[in-house]
């Protein structure tokens, strides 16, 4: 066994603190890596204070992890030692059924792997990237380039990957008008690839002082959500909305922006679900739709895009004994646009 330590939760309740775990030797398809820097995604503290009633204590949290590859399995052909490597939202799946086999590892039909929170096929708990360490098998380890700042590279894993998906797969780009809800972690990264795509990009936010910020990040209009007159004005217009707002909120205000046979996709986890008036979805043949993180080969599909277009999250980089404070700022929308813990503190922590 590897020894390894972090900052868990013990329950729904508790602050995060030291924790003291093992993770498993590499096994001969396996990678061992040593975190150097992972994201704070909000689906960390929903995990850790059980609002999705799911938890498993112990809980290490974090899936948006940049690290170092320290060494690998007998038959690992992908990596050595030194490399420098992400690990994402999920470290298993069946790898057989219809889903898996199509490279949509995250819909997998058996049941995908949670990176943290979840028993692994070894019958063990796997702990997330609020750590030193992790040990996961290669086909869920993804190349990074030396090109890029890695602090700013880590919520690529979760963030970056959740509105890649959704975008490429509707075929967002050149001659397309696209709607961003929600300017936070997710949606600043939905406005950047959505803007390097070609697409004319709509950023709609209930804040006027986030004007400046969403031109800087690439928004081509700004649409103040809350004035009445200035979302009728665009009313029918949208070929593609990607909603990243996990708040409750109503759909109906933005689903009437949607051109015929224009798809709304939601990426935002809102604890209660929305209603959905049927008419503004039957009368245009609009299409409401999901979409959650990419398949591993789309993963690094977005990453070596990044490498390409020098795209990054903008992050705020923190020392690991100031995750509790951390967690109540990202709740209260006060971070641009997440933040990333420097794992080297873990050490002095």
């Amino acid at each position: 066994m590897t020894q390894s330590w972090g900052y868990a939760a013990q329950q729904a309740t508790t602050p995060l603190a030291p924790f003291s775990f093992s993770r498993r030797d590499p096994k001969e398809h396996d990678v061992a890596v040593q975190i150097e820097y992972c994201g704070v995604c909000h689906s960390d503290i929903h995990s850790t204070r059980n609002e999705w009633k799911n938890a498993i204590y112990p809980m290490i949290p974090g899936h948006e992890i940049i690290g170092r590859v320290t060494s690998v399995g007998s038959a690992v052909k992908k990596f050595k030692a030194g490399e420098r490597v992400g690990v994402g939202v999920i470290v298993d799946s069946c790898r057989t059924c219809s889903s898996c086999q199509a490279g949509e590892e995250q819909y997998c039909e058996v049941g995908m792997t949670l990176t943290y929170g979840a028993q692994d096929k070894y019958g063990d708990l796997t702990q997330g990237g609020y750590s030193n360490n992790i040990v996961t098998d290669e086909h869920f380890v993804h190349r990074v380039s030396e090109k890029l700042d890695p602090a700013g590279v880590a919520p690529l894993l979760c963030a970056g990957i959740t509105t890649y998906s959704p975008l490429r797969h509707w075929k967002v780009g050149p001659g397309k008008k696209v709607g961003v809800v929600g300017l936070g972690g997710l949606g600043h990264m939905a406005l950047k690839f959505a803007h390097s795509f070609g697409a004319h990009v709509v950023q709609f936010t209930t804040s006027a002082s986030k004007i400046a910020d969403a031109k800087r990040l690439g928004a081509d209009d700004v649409v103040i959500s809350k004035d009445a007159d200035a979302m009728k004005k665009e009313a029918n217009s949208f070929d593609f909305i990607i909603d990243t707002v996990s708040a409750v909120h109503d759909l109906n205000e933005y689903l009437p922006l949607i051109k015929r046979d224009g798809v709304y996709c939601q990426v935002g986890l809102p604890e209660e679900p929305p209603t959905v008036h049927m008419g503004n979805l039957l009368f245009k043949r609009r299409n409401l739709s999901g979409s959650i993180i990419g398949g591993m080969a789309e993963t690094q599909e977005m990453l070596d895009y990044c490498a390409e277009h020098n795209i990054t999250s903008d992050v705020e980089v923190i020392s690991i004994d100031k995750i509790n404070e951390a967690f109540e700022r990202v709740v209260k929308a006060d971070v641009k646009y997440r933040f990333v813990i420097d794992m080297s503190t873990l050490k002095k922590a």
